[in-house]
């Protein structure tokens, strides 16, 4: 029960601190500032509880390597929705009209710092690493991804194929990614990497949470299918394709670094084979 409270505690604070930049999301140093504080929060709070309840150094946000891992996942997520955007130009679906906006690009870095520690923290951090102890790597990053996708059904234009784009793109790449690591400072910088690129750079929508204004002044327009419609590209196919590869990738690292956790009973059969032999 000790670790239920303590557990908790770390969605707490994340769900406090996402009603609050929300709040303020209209004011660029306002969400900056509280996004980083809702950052720092998460993360003290995460520690002081998996510490506490596990009994256990927290490795998985480790100081050490946490700069280059951050660096690495940014780089990433960059590149990997910039690729979405190019092929979305090249089919003609996206439009740049202008110059956006500087201090909404601001506003949408504290936005997406918050929003992208606090879920890595929960779903990442805690459900799947908990659910991957009992059911194994690879049951717990599709029921972790599921409910990743299902999450994101209360956004404002959600629909049935953004959410489940966001549980194979988003929630198995994600996880893979710390699978592969075994460090949430990965998984941390690639997703605020893809979110602040496909909001603070390129302009267009994120999860269907509505418009935002990065330093592109842009839109899209097709197909739902192409575009992912009001949900924004993370519904687009192209989001689905790109985030499926990485996630092969990741896993495929995972398996070469000995990071795969198999199911507990198949440890136990294996265990009795070996007695048996």
């Amino acid at each position: 029960m000790k670790l239920v409270w303590q557990i908790l505690a770390v969605v707490a604070v994340g769900a406090v601190g996402g009603q609050g930049a929300t709040a303020v999301r209209d004011n660029p140093w306002l969400s900056l500032l509280l996004g980083g504080v809702t950052a720092v929060l998460s993360v003290v709070v995460y520690r002081w509880a998996v510490g506490r309840t596990e009994r256990r150094p927290v490795t998985e946000l480790a100081r050490e390597g946490a700069r280059g891992s951050l660096l690495r996942g940014l780089v990433i997520g960059v590149t990997m929705f910039g690729c979405v955007i190019a092929n979305l130009y090249v089919y003609g679906a996206y439009e740049v009209h202008g110059f956006g906006s500087l201090t909404g690009a601001v506003g949408l870095v504290g936005f997406m710092t918050g929003a992208a520690v606090t879920e890595e923290l929960m779903f990442r951090g805690l459900l799947f690493r908990l659910v991957e102890r009992g059911l194994g790597t690879y049951i717990a990053l599709v029921l972790s991804g599921a409910v990743f996708g299902v999450a994101h059904l209360l956004n404002k234009d959600a629909t049935l194929l953004g959410a489940a784009a966001i549980a194979i793109e988003a929630g198995g790449m994600l996880a893979a990614a710390y699978a592969a690591t075994r460090s949430l400072w990965l998984p941390i910088g690639l997703h605020f990497g893809w979110n602040f690129a496909e909001s603070g750079i390129f302009g267009t929508e994120v999860s269907g949470n509505g418009d935002t204004h990065g330093l592109m002044d842009a839109s899209t327009s097709g197909a739902e299918l192409i575009t992912g419609g009001e949900f924004g590209p993370e519904a687009s196919v192209y989001s689905v394709l790109f985030g499926a590869l990485l996630t092969i990738a990741f896993l495929w690292l995972a398996r070469r670094r000995g990071h795969i956790v198999p199911r507990q009973r198949d440890e136990r059969v294996n265990a009795l084979a070996t007695l048996a032999r």
